[in-house]
């Protein structure tokens, strides 16, 4: 019988992989490897950002992030959200590489490309990793859901939000945006 082992990457191995433009990431040591997103997704990224920079760091509230940019839960589990929060308490997880440890929220808007992985393996890695509120972003049905991590290692669905829905923030508290608003045209 042959046993086929695959190889396990650390984040260091990261760190050597071609700048090609592709998103690079690791869970449980697998590399995933993402091609660039689509017009949809770009779009919504762009406005989440611009929304998010003014109602965040505008009044100084925290920082956000734009992919790519790492985020290290430990060696062999690194990601790149399409957007991170890290409010103004736990800046210190942040370095000039990367950021070391679990945002306060993590943002991720989905492509046809990436659709599975996101709501699959990044999804389980975000529970058991502990992130506090994750969002899901889907441009083509217009939907977003947002999920908070609870004891035991998972994600839950907090809310699943369509049409002029506005989403809420546990995490910082005023802070909250409108679907219309983030797949403006």
């Amino acid at each position: 019988m042959v046993t086929i082992v695959a190889p396990k990457f650390t984040y260091r191995d990261l760190c050597e992989m071609p700048d090609d433009g592709k998103r690079y990431q690791l869970i449980d040591g697998e590399l995933y490897v993402t091609p660039s997103p689509n017009r949809a997704h770009q779009r919504a990224v762009g406005n989440l950002y611009a929304m998010l920079r003014a109602r965040i760091q505008g009044p100084g509230l925290g920082e956000v992030y734009l992919a790519p940019f790492d985020v290290v839960f430990d060696q062999m589990n690194v990601v790149q959200p399409d957007l991170l929060v890290v409010s103004n308490e736990r800046l210190a997880i942040i370095t000039e590489a990367n950021v070391e440890g679990v945002p306060d929220i993590a943002i991720e808007v989905l492509s046809p490309s990436n659709k599975r992985f996101d709501r699959e393996k990044k999804l389980q890695l975000y529970g058991r990793v502990g992130v506090p509120e994750l969002w899901y972003f889907d441009p083509a049905g217009g939907t977003a859901e947002v999920f908070h991590s609870e004891a035991g290692g998972r994600c839950v669905l907090s809310a699943k939000l369509e049409g002029n829905a506005t989403i809420v923030s546990k995490m910082l508290p005023g802070l909250s945006l409108t679907l219309d608003q983030v797949f403006a045209g």
